[in-house]
């Protein structure tokens, strides 16, 4: 449990405190159903609120004067249709606009938007490399024919003193910020070192705390952050904890008085921003968790609408319900726009990991080991994305096969679902092929259901002589009989049809004492 204290909610909220839930989020997504999230105030937390918390079984939970929420999504109903041409727009077109990263595709994209649609005619276009940046000179060009006048400068906005001289030497003064600068670089949570996490981090978060600085007087302040730092993304952690920071610097600057809105974006196309590093089995992944793209003007129309609204954080995103609906475990923020079948048969075959240990107890060892190969397979082709496990082949090897963290973390987390085993993120670098990592599911479903045996076995053995020593007139004996009797019918149901059908016929003719002497001879087999 990661327990934060004012880091998420409706009130002012402390976006360092933000920072955590964004990194804890993508832990989360990696590791499911390990750690829990819990914001509280400043009250103090009693051991029964704590309890619920731990009851409810919610990955993020808020406390609040004793009373526990947790988070949802919903969709926003936008009253308007979008900013018409100089109209009604939040940049009044009488200052300067600064686009932060300006020169890369996504800037380009909002830079043009900002001219043609929102009358913006004084543009400061910021990024590491300014008009050395590919194609710079012709967004210039471009924007100038369309009637601004644009400045292009090579500034580190995470440098305060470069941004103030910057900003300094301007003739017309900022009257709108719009911070799409950031950077990607992502890994599993144990893979991360303190620089990795920094060089994401102050592209996004430095450089957002020197505009809000260092500005003022300001008609809009927009600042481009990540669906990943409000669902979760395996992988991005230091990506959704700088995206996080953004949404409650969003959340803070209102509750200043201060204009400020954070957009949390899903995918755009792949020609946009940070969408442009993604690989195709990126896209894949992200397809198969329900978000797809945005076109470049399906996003600006959800822009502008944003524009609009009072919400200082929004999340413009496409999902696909369908692919939702087939997702193992939606995420719970999504629950209130998904509603998953209360009863799911896996892509896999296999209902639960529960069904799946009833069937492989009754197979011959060679039987389980097919069974569990053919299981591998059909995960590894799925988190590729082929149409099927024949192209996969037992004995290639996952570094071959194109395997990364990501879609290492991922398998991992399909196979634990499946079988109920903990696996570590290692689990593809340990067993390097689909037939060594079956082999390796197979020794430890078999260690386990040995385990659990000797277990029962002992259960049994401190039970018997007390079950033996009730008298045929205790009044709990009848009671006991029949959970035995409803007990042993679900243990022979693992077993053939015919044989269960056997055992039914007999356990529902016998009476309590057949029952009892039944028991009597299977306890003195042990």
């Amino acid at each position: 449990m990661v327990v934060t204290r004012g880091a998420v909610g409706v009130e002012v909220v402390d976006p360092v405190g933000a920072v955590v839930w964004g990194l804890v989020r993508s832990a989360q997504s990696e590791n499911p159903g390990r750690i829990v999230l819990v914001d509280v105030d400043d009250g103090p937390v009693s051991g029964e609120v704590l309890g619920r918390v731990v009851a409810c079984g919610e990955p993020e939970v808020v406390v609040r004067g004793g009373v526990v929420s947790v988070p949802r999504l919903v969709r926003h109903r936008a009253e308007g249709a979008g900013a018409s041409v100089g109209v009604g727009s939040v940049f009044d077109g009488l200052g300067t606009v600064v686009v932060t990263g300006g020169t890369g595709v996504l800037g380009g994209v909002v830079a043009r938007h900002l001219v043609v649609v929102h009358g913006v005619r004084e543009l400061l276009l910021l990024s590491r490399r300014g008009l050395g940046a590919p194609g710079a000179e012709g967004l210039v060009g471009e924007l100038v024919g369309l009637g601004a006048r644009v400045r292009v400068e090579a500034c580190d906005v995470a440098d305060r003193g470069a941004l103030a001289g910057v900003l300094g030497s301007l003739e017309v003064p900022v009257r709108g910020v719009v911070h799409a600068a950031g950077v990607l670089d992502d890994g599993v949570l144990e893979s991360l070192t303190v620089e990795r996490v920094e060089a994401v981090l102050r592209p996004k978060v430095d450089a957002a705390v020197n505009l809000h600085e260092l500005t003022d007087d300001l008609t809009a302040f927009v600042m481009f952050s990540s669906a990943a730092a409000t669902l979760g993304s395996a992988g991005q952690g230091s990506y959704a904890a700088a995206n996080a920071f953004l949404d409650a610097l969003a959340h803070r600057r209102r509750a200043q008085g201060l204009p400020g809105l954070s957009l949390a974006w899903g995918l755009w196309e792949q020609s946009a921003g940070m969408a442009g590093s993604l690989e195709e089995a990126d896209v894949r992944r992200m397809a198969r968790g329900g978000v797809t793209a945005l076109s470049h003007a399906e996003a600006l129309e959800l822009f502008d609408r944003a524009l609009l609204e009072t919400e200082p954080m929004l999340v413009p995103l496409r999902l696909n319900p369908s692919a939702l609906r087939d997702v193992e475990n939606v995420p719970a923020i999504l629950r209130k726009l998904v509603r998953s079948p209360l009863r799911r048969v896996t892509d896999s075959g296999f209902d639960s990991s529960h069904t799946l240990r009833q069937r492989l107890s009754v197979m011959s060892d060679e039987e389980r080991c097919s069974a569990l190969l053919q299981l591998v397979l059909h995960h590894v082709a799925a988190v590729l994305g082929y149409g099927d496990s024949d192209a996969v082949g037992p004995a290639r090897a996952f570094d071959e096969l194109g395997f990364d963290s990501l879609t290492a973390v991922e398998l991992r987390n399909r196979l634990s679902a499946a079988t109920g085993l903990r696996l570590p993120s290692t689990l593809i670098f340990d067993y390097p092929t689909p037939a060594e990592l079956a082999e390796n599911l197979r020794t430890k479903l078999s260690d386990e259901e040995q385990s659990v045996a000797t277990t029962i076995h002992g259960e049994l053995d401190r039970l018997e002589p007390r079950l033996l020593v009730m008298g045929a007139d205790d009044a709990g004996r009848l009671d006991i009989s029949a959970r035995l009797r409803a007990l042993a019918r679900k243990l022979e149901s693992v077993g053939s049809a015919d044989g269960r059908a056997e055992a039914d016929r007999e356990l529902e003719s016998a009476t309590a004492d057949e029952i009892f002497d039944l028991l009597d001879n299977e306890f003195r087999k042990h």
